[in-house]
């Protein structure tokens, strides 16, 4: 028998706030344990994405390819949902590719299911509405962020936020995500840690 993840409920809480119990155990029993291993893709650009996944422990690095370079979109860890927003909901094609920077322990709901939630949770609609209302502000809680700081306090805010990603991620990535070069990122680092000394 596979047990829900307590984790898994707790965010789920956090999302929908005031969910009744038997809802919330309802939308958890459709949640089944995965491992994505490393290196593996969760999802490709291109691909339909058929399920929404929430990660127990591990790295997804979501990213896109150009004709000149790989562009690390975000990394997501334990305790967030993963999954291309704009495939799943709208069934179009993925943009992001997917990848397993370590292996990973995800559950997944999907699609099928997810759309059954309609029939089987009377406060579904309003339930799902919170959800993708919370992915759009964090969403554009990045923009600004990203649009309003300067390299260094961009940094410095992710370096506060994500200091474990520093230890297990190539900084290439972390580099990428905030929107820097090698060189400006590795400068950046060597002052803020000389800073710090």
């Amino acid at each position: 028998m596979n047990l829900p993840s307590p984790d898994l409920e707790y965010s789920l809480q956090s999302y929908f706030e005031n969910i009744e119990d038997h809802d919330l155990k309802t939308i958890v029993s459709f949640f089944k344990p995965e491992t994505v291993r490393k290196n593996d893709f969760f999802l490709r650009a291109g691909k339909s994405s058929t399920k929404l996944s929430f990660i127990q422990s591990g790295f997804l690095r979501i990213f896109t390819e150009t004709e000149k370079k790989e562009v690390t979109q975000w990394i997501s860890t334990k305790g967030y949902f993963i999954t291309d927003l704009s495939s799943f909901m709208a069934a179009c094609p993925a943009r992001w590719n997917i990848q397993a920077l370590t292996d990973t322990e995800i559950y997944s709901i999907d699609k099928e299911d997810y759309e059954a939630l309609h029939q089987l949770v009377p406060q579904w609609y309003k339930l799902e509405k919170a959800f993708i209302i919370h992915c759009f502000i964090t969403l554009e809680t990045r923009v600004l962020t990203h649009l309003s700081m300067t390299a260094e306090e961009r940094y410095t805010a992710f370096f506060n936020e994500n200091r474990e990603l520093f230890t297990h991620i190539p900084l290439q990535y972390i580099a990428s995500m905030l929107g820097m070069t090698s060189e400006t990122f590795s400068r950046i680092r060597n002052k803020t840690a000389h800073e710090n000394f």
